[in-house]
């Protein structure tokens, strides 16, 4: 019998599949996390002997992880895919915007005039990502291609029905599409297909020792991009990663977890989902990550 895994793998497979046969130029956003890996790893098998036929494109913020960067050179390189990247920093000089400032200075609000560019630039009409509908709740909203308008907004409202697995990529002049494959699945699915694939990760996900501040009861990994004040709490603990972000918003929890299965044995034992439990930029608001939707963020 096809086990849960293989239902989801073939339904992602279908789905890069749609993406390559309805659209002309598409993208698959990277961030070096878990869930963009198993996208490539996915889109490898559904275009298998051949490449994928789109290219890889990450929006560098500038305050990455270091070891998600290196993991994310070595994997395309590894694979043979085509790199893009694309500088927020670069993007704050060229449009003369305000950097993020404070303690934790965020720059996911600043990530949706780099992508909008470089969807104008390289004339994308579909951006491939990793989105999964149990994240958070405007996730949860979204359809498995999601409408973005002309200037690059997704509107609730504007979600056309997916019945039957047909998916409608027909695009309005200035429109574009996000294509999420792996929406129906949870990070548990994530975890036992990463197992099940024997799939490479960065480090960040395994318990590691680290140096944190204590912030709003949350370990964020120091670095030279937050700001630490004479009161600060610093400690050293085991800690790995649910998601990877910037390390200016994302916390890390304290874990001794250093194998797959041990991941998989404490992600069954939480109560909180991954972002609820680590991510600091979601925090701003009730609405925080829909907000940043309705200003073209992935």
């Amino acid at each position: 019998m096809t086990d849960h895994l293989e239902l989801l793998e073939a339904e992602a497979v279908y789905i890069f599949r749609e993406i390559a046969g309805q659209f002309k130029n598409p993208v698959l956003l990277f961030s070096g996390g878990k869930d963009s890996t198993v996208l490539v790893h996915l889109a490898l098998k559904a275009f298998a002997p051949l490449l994928p036929p789109f290219r890889i494109m990450h929006i560098d913020t500038g305050h990455n992880f270091p070891e998600a960067l290196e993991f994310r050179d070595k994997l395309v390189a590894r694979a043979g895919l085509q790199l893009i990247v694309r500088k927020v920093e670069e993007t704050i000089k060229t449009k003369n915007l305000d950097d993020a400032t404070g303690k934790l200075p965020s720059r996911n609000f600043l990530q949706s005039h780099t992508l909008l560019d470089a969807i104008a630039e390289f004339g994308f009409d579909v951006c491939i990502g990793g989105g999964r509908r149990d994240e958070e709740k405007a996730r949860a909203k979204e359809r498995i291609f999601s409408i973005r308008d002309i200037g690059g907004a997704w509107q609730p409202y504007n979600q056309r029905p997916e019945l039957w697995d047909l998916y409608n990529g027909r695009l309005n002049e200035g429109e574009n599409v996000r294509a999420f494959p792996i929406s129906n699945w949870s990070e548990l699915d994530v975890w036992n297909y990463i197992r099940r694939e024997n799939i490479e990760l960065p480090s960040l996900y395994f318990s590691h020792e680290r140096q944190c501040l204590v912030y709003q009861g949350k370990l964020i990994a120091l670095s030279d991009y937050i700001m630490i004040d004479p009161t600060d709490v610093i400690v050293t603990k085991n800690v790995r990663y649910r998601t990877v972000g910037d390390m200016t918003c994302t916390a890390a929890v304290e874990s001794d977890a250093a194998t797959i299965d041990e991941v998989i044995t404490e992600i069954k034992n939480s109560l909180v989902s991954e972002r609820g439990e680590t991510r600091i930029d979601d925090r701003f608001s009730d609405a925080a990550m829909e907000d940043r939707k309705l200003k073209g963020y992935f």
